[in-house]
């Protein structure tokens, strides 16, 4: 949970963040509203709906932790994906209306909570437990991260230095005692940060070195490992889902 904890921090960068993305998605189609994102089967229309139930959600978590009456991200996984179905086929202006709204209305949520709440305990539809605090954390990685998927301009080397130096390490760290990752030593040019990751006491570990947004985006699956280091010489390897 590699982030600053600072709830007033971290809203000023989820609104900075969805205003560039609110900007960008201005500009979306009807028609480009229906092509493909970057993430397989996936059209932009369902990715923005995404962005949409996403805030929702999040939301949900805010308000549980302000009130201390649990509610839940999603009703359940499959609401979930029925709802970014439902709405994936709307109009470009509907689209952006609803992204904008949502995001409207979980910033005033985040807006309302008192200081002792944001240390209260929530947890979404899958995962651990986390303060709420991680909440803005969770929607700025969705923020970014989705506005690459879209392909509408925004690209991995628009990411905020912030956000991608307290980011990697966490996403490192979720991949250390995989089985199915590859045993590789992660190294960050320039910062002296290391991080294993794949299955506990494997041997034959490659090395991966390289500034740490070509390493974020590599781990993540936005990026092919283009210029990233590796040793034994070759190509970056492949890795599981996130």
């Amino acid at each position: 949970m590699t982030s600053t904890a600072d709830p007033a921090v971290l809203r000023g960068r989820v609104d900075e963040s969805t205003g560039r993305l609110l900007a960008g998605t201005a500009a979306v189609t009807d028609a480009q509203a229906r092509e493909p994102s970057l993430l397989p089967g996936w059209t932009r229309g369902h990715l923005l709906t995404h962005l949409a139930r996403n805030a929702d959600g999040l939301r949900n978590l805010l308000t549980w932790a302000r009130t201390g009456v649990m509610t839940p991200q999603y009703h359940s996984a499959a609401a979930r994906d029925e709802d970014i179905e439902a709405g994936a086929g709307r109009c470009a202006a509907e689209l952006h209306a609803d992204v904008a709204e949502s995001a409207a209305a979980l910033a005033a949520e985040a807006a309302s909570l008192p200081e002792a709440a944001w240390q209260a305990s929530v947890h979404g539809i899958h995962g651990k437990a986390h303060p709420a605090w991680f909440t803005l954390t969770r929607r700025l990685s969705e923020v970014e991260i989705h506005h690459v998927d879209l392909d509408i301009g925004y690209r991995v080397g628009d990411w905020p230095d912030s956000f991608v130096a307290e980011r990697l390490p966490g996403v490192a760290e979720s991949f250390a005692g995989r089985d199915d990752a590859p045993a590789c030593l992660v190294q960050v040019t320039g910062t002296g940060q290391a991080f294993r990751i794949g299955p506990a006491g494997a041997g034959g570990e490659a090395r991966v070195s390289g500034p740490p947004r070509a390493l974020l985006a590599w781990l993540i699956g936005r990026g092919d490992g283009t210029g990233l280091d590796v040793d034994p010489a070759g190509p970056a390897p492949a890795l599981p889902p996130w």
